[in-house]
């Protein structure tokens, strides 16, 4: 996973609340086992509109997403999230996000982003002209005319995300540990061992 410090970019302006899970990735698209490509169907609907924010010359490929409250709602598919950094999106901002969804965004480095309604107000006018800054390290939010906005993360998710540490690489960071368990196991439980094989 690739880590997550400090990312300028324009910033798309949906401010829409209760965007759910539905709506960013539609159900046909779940047959996709595979994380890439998946892009091309995120927000569907929304898109089927010519006019539509996410394809405009300005947002098109933009990393960071301003919503409204509860993003993420509804089913738990994963796919929702390979979809958003499949389109470019590496950072979303709103309210507040629904729990499974926030869990499986940070698992595929996304970083969310939780301010007051009176901030997401201001970032939404800001990102009509101007390009939108996220510092995990410094944990604020800002811009041109936008006075630095603080944020709240979890510090667990905030490590992962600095050091680009998926659930794969929080793993082998245990390698030695997994290894001597196994070797201990072997030597008192040959039984085990003999079975784990077959």
């Amino acid at each position: 996973m690739r880590p997550f410090t400090t990312l300028t970019g324009i910033a798309i302006p949906l401010g829409q609340a209760n965007i759910d899970t539905d709506i960013i990735m539609p159900a046909r698209w779940l047959k996709h086992v595979t994380r890439s490509g998946l892009g091309i169907g995120a927000f569907e609907a929304l898109r089927a509109d010519p006019a539509n924010i996410f394809d405009s010359p300005r947002n098109k490929g933009a990393p960071i997403l301003i919503a409204g409250r509860n993003f993420g709602c509804g089913s738990s598919r994963e796919h929702a999230c390979w979809a958003l950094a499949d389109l470019g999106v590496r950072c979303i901002i709103a309210p507040d996000f629904a729990d499974i969804f926030a869990g499986n965004a940070v698992k595929n480095g996304i970083l969310l982003v939780e301010l007051p309604e009176a901030a997401i107000a201001q970032l939404l006018r800001a990102a009509a002209s101007e390009e939108i800054t996220v510092d995990l390290h410094a944990q604020t939010v800002t811009s041109a005319s936008v006075a630095p906005q603080s944020f709240n993360i979890d510090p667990f998710r905030r490590k992962c995300l600095l050091e680009g540490l998926d659930d794969i690489d929080l793993t082998l960071a245990e390698a030695d540990y997994i290894d001597m368990f196994e070797a201990k196991r072997a030597e008192t439980r040959p039984w085990a061992e003999i079975q784990a094989r077959q």
